[in-house]
């Protein structure tokens, strides 16, 4: 369902041009979510969402790849979640750009490694070596998993405040998060959600 929100789009400000799409789908293992996203014809801005019709509590995820079958594990990660691969230093937290996306582990080490390698052009324009090698050494690292070496123990850690995001595979974990880890856990930004009087 395609909608025209009636606010102004929250980057440029442009009135009329802010689309809203939601589609609701049965998503296997998962059960039913909706996928919301807001896009600004203007400037380009989008938010997209995952959102369980289910109720939800916060809670965390985690798995080890450790053989090939888990770089096909499925991943559906909310807007409010922070991913990390701590045995790598990695990690991203929501941010007002965010946006919830279904992918595999694979594709999860694939949007890291592009992130290193951003960084790491970056660096060489600044001439930080020693940074330079750090990135270097991640790539090599995130490279050696998705070509299935699996010599070293590594894990792929979803945290949601909000309880939205889950990993799909026989061996992920689930577990409650920690008051301590509610308190320190961003959510990003709130989820646009308008009423039927705003649309």
């Amino acid at each position: 369902m395609d909608s025209v929100v009636e606010l102004p789009c929250p980057i440029c400000l442009a009135e009329g041009k802010l689309m809203m799409r939601a589609h609701s789908a049965e998503i296997p293992y998962f059960g039913e979510h909706t996928q919301v996203t807001l896009l600004c014809d203007e400037c380009g801005w989008r938010q997209t969402d995952f959102i369980p019709a289910d109720g939800a509590k916060p809670g965390g995820w985690s798995i080890c790849i450790g053989d090939i079958s888990v770089l096909s594990a499925r991943i559906v990660r909310s807007s409010s979640c922070t991913v990390c691969i701590p045995e790598l230093d990695l990690e991203v937290n929501p941010g007002t750009s965010n946006a919830g996306y279904v992918t595999n582990v694979e594709g999860l080490l694939v949007r890291f490694a592009e992130v290193v390698e951003l960084v790491s052009r970056d660096l060489l324009e600044d001439g930080g070596d020693d940074a330079v090698d750090r990135c270097q050494e991640l790539s090599d690292r995130i490279s050696a998993l998705k070509n299935g070496d699996f010599s070293e123990e590594i894990h792929v850690v979803l945290l949601d405040p909000r309880g939205h995001s889950q990993i799909l595979h026989e061996n992920a974990v689930p577990r409650e998060l920690t008051g301590k880890e509610l308190a320190r856990l961003p959510v990003g930004a709130d989820p646009a959600i308008f009423s039927p009087d705003e649309i």
